[in-house]
């Protein structure tokens, strides 16, 4: 490995794995041809048998190949779904493989930049895979150490992100600062205030200048799940009566379709039949027709990849479209930025109490910040970046990379662990 060091950020939504040598500047390695990031997707084709990664694995299911899609399997670490097995082709894989499957293609790639596999590497985790559930949250830690291990990773170790995106911004310091970190990944949002500094970085054990932490089980995908509920699910039925008025239709059916990973459990014949019963005493068949066309054609997940469409055009714009067009099929569901807003009101005030939570744990008062490091995807939603930083008006907002920060502060942990 010729002295690097290697730090994989395995996320939500993206992954990441950086390198970097004793007192070197750490850098990304590509992933997925050029790119340095991959989403953290896999489809199985049922054609040929192929296995696909990333933009692939997303263009193959996008071009209605034929196959199983996985996607945000991390947010099912420390859930009783990694207890099950899942359909995939003619086999049955427990979730700890696919994740592990993920694992060994980001294996690969290192090999291919480096010629060899560290048997050392630093894996990155939220502060809290499951909220309010310690036994659970260590079962999640454990899931994601026995994947590693079982893809050639020998020594394992475990940074929280946010810490490895403070670790990489810490590098810009030339002077003493209380730092708040905040992370907005794919599934969790992570908080932590450090003492950074110069002379601190040079520490191998920084336990002492992690003030505190919290973190809670929100973040981009929870965002497009209320999304689609508020703007796209009464469409197909959501909140509709039966014929005779006297009950609304399950909720749970429309639910699910709008949460990534347990779209795939309703392509089951079950789901069908019980939709088509359901369709028979609504009072808006019509709806339930279009829901019966997502589990049809396998759409759901297309539906869902244009409700993310939506919610990015809403970091720009104040008005945007949900369309998806397929099969004789068409949707098209206008939104604004102020009823995205209202519909994740509830998560962004999560957020926000994750937030003082930590600078309470800390023992410090907003005024005390001096920077706040913003990273992950979700952190360039509007609503969210202005309720993380209106508490701070005084601080430096620092704008670190948006992807990339985890990884690469993951790697400057490996080199000050490992070296």
């Amino acid at each position: 490995m010729s002295g690097f060091h290697c730090g994989v950020d395995f996320g939500t939504t993206n992954s990441t794995v950086g390198l970097c040598a004793a007192g070197a500047d750490p850098f990304l390695i590509p992933v997925e041809g050029e790119q340095v990031t991959i989403p953290s997707a896999l489809f199985f084709s049922l054609e040929d048998g192929s296995v696909h990664f990333g933009r692939s694995a997303v263009h193959e299911y996008m071009d209605g190949a034929e196959g199983r899609f996985m996607r945000a399997l991390k947010s099912i670490l420390g859930t009783s779904l990694m207890k099950e097995t899942t359909q995939v082709g003619r086999d049955r894989m427990t979730f700890q493989g696919l994740i592990a499957r993920f694992l060994r293609h980001l294996r690969t790639r290192i090999e291919a930049e480096q010629g060899s596999l560290p048997e050392s590497v630093v894996l990155g985790r939220p502060v809290f895979f499951v909220d309010g559930n310690e036994a659970a949250d260590r079962t999640a830690q454990d899931q994601l150490e026995a994947a590693a291990r079982a893809e050639g990773f020998r020594h394992i170790e475990f940074q929280y992100e946010p810490v490895a995106a403070a670790l990489y911004f810490e590098r810009e310091l030339n002077a003493e600062a209380l730092a708040l970190v905040v992370d907005i990944g794919g599934g969790t949002s992570d908080f932590s205030v450090l003492r950074l500094s110069p002379e601190r970085s040079r520490a191998t054990d920084r336990r002492q200048d992690i003030l505190s932490t919290s973190g809670v089980h929100v973040g981009g995908t929870d965002f497009d799940r209320q999304l689609n509920i508020a703007k796209v699910m009464p469409r197909m039925g959501l909140g509709s009566r039966t014929r005779d008025g006297k009950r609304h239709l399950p909720v749970w059916y429309f639910n699910d379709m709008a949460t990534w990973h347990k779209i795939n459990q309703l392509y089951a014949p079950k789901t069908m039949r019980d939709i088509q019963a359901l369709k028979r005493e609504a009072a808006e068949p019509e709806k339930l027709e279009l829901y019966e066309h997502l589990l049809t054609y396998r759409s759901g997940h297309r539906l869902a990849a244009e409700v993310e469409k939506a919610k990015i055009e809403l970091t720009d714009a104040e008005a945007a479209s949900i369309r998806l067009a397929e099969h004789g099929f068409l949707l098209d569901v206008p939104v604004s930025r102020a009823e995205f807003d209202t519909a994740v009101d509830e998560l962004v005030h999560r957020i926000g109490t994750a937030i003082d939570t930590a600078l309470a744990n800390a023992g410090v008062a907003a005024e005390a910040i001096d920077t706040v490091v913003m990273t992950g995807g979700g952190a360039q939603v509007p609503v969210v970046w202005q309720a993380a930083v209106a508490r701070f008006p005084h601080a430096q907002i620092s704008q670190s990379d948006r992807f990339g920060a985890v990884g690469l502060g993951l790697a400057v942990d490996a080199a000050r662990r490992f070296a």
